[in-house]
């Protein structure tokens, strides 16, 4: 992740491990490129039961392993987030989409963590309301057996399945906040992203197609039959993508709106169900491939 993590106490990373073994971690650590060295070998301190430990969770670091996958953990919005190699790691970014859903969220909502990976989104806007209904669904069986450790200790239920596919009928028309933070990566640039991402996680979690906004498509199209009048789904782009995935958004009758962090330069469309809206199902229902 390109954000620094965050720094457990000193006093915990160094209570079993000496400091010439954070020493030599960081100083392995700076040598294989990663940035926050220092802020990394606390993380892997606090982590390591023994010195064994340590040295194979630093081997596998800078063997280019993502450091949340060495440890099992992610930092996400004040919650750690259990983590299993393959899964995608939460980005830093990615909170200011749970800020947004989190200032529309009501007591007793219906929240859907569509394409949820490890259920961090989901369980982070979950943990801001009370007796928010929770539900989840991946496609990669990997990324459900993970997100089923954080989202069932909250009382939410995960699906294996491709987007609202495996999700209960009964949710149709009821879902007040969808969260869909899908893969929004141009395939022509996956190359372009960091070793951490393309080696170490599933594909599907970045490849967005041609204009990295394939899978937006067919969320979108769908998106009025699951929502409540005024329900609001979510999703992250970037800033040059923002424009199109608003008229996508308009097309499928919602209502677009762009919300952006400088701080953690985040892009967000938010496409609202006009209250009143017929749900289309005539129009829309069966328009995306499976």
């Amino acid at each position: 992740m390109s954000a620094s993590p965050s720094l457990p106490p000193f006093s915990a990373s160094l209570s079993s491990l000496s400091l010439t073994s954070f020493s030599t971690v960081v100083t392995r650590l700076r040598a294989a490129g990663c940035v926050f060295a220092e802020e990394e070998a606390h993380m892997l301190l606090s982590a390591a039961r023994t010195p064994d430990d340590l040295a194979a969770m630093v081997d596998r670091r800078v063997g280019g392993l993502p450091l949340e996958h060495v440890v099992g953990w992610a930092e996400f919005h004040g919650l750690r987030i259990a983590l299993d190699p393959g899964v995608f790691v939460p980005r830093r970014r990615t909170e200011f989409l749970v800020r947004q859903a989190a200032s529309r969220v009501r007591p007793g909502a219906v929240v859907v963590d569509l394409g949820c990976g490890s259920g961090a989104l989901g369980a982070a806007v979950a943990a801001s309301q009370e007796g928010v209904e929770l539900h989840a669904a991946d496609i990669d069986p990997a990324a459900v057996r993970c997100a089923r450790r954080n989202v069932a200790a909250i009382g939410g239920r995960v699906y294996e399945g491709d987007l609202y596919e495996p999700l209960p009928t009964a949710l149709r028309g009821r879902i007040d906040i969808l969260l869909a933070n899908m893969p929004y990566v141009p395939t022509d640039e996956i190359e372009l992203l960091p070793a951490e991402a393309r080696v170490h996680e599933a594909r599907m979690a970045l490849d967005g197609g041609a204009d990295g906004l394939d899978v937006l498509r067919r969320v979108a199209a769908e998106a009025v039959l699951w929502l409540a009048p005024g329900g609001h789904l979510l999703v992250e782009t970037t800033e040059r993508q923002a424009p199109a995935a608003s008229e996508v958004f308009a097309r499928y009758g919602l209502t677009p709106r762009v919300a952006t962090s400088e701080e953690l330069y985040a892009t967000v469309v938010i496409g609202t169900r006009p209250v009143g809206l017929s749900d289309g199902r005539g129009e829309h229902e069966g328009s995306c491939a499976r």
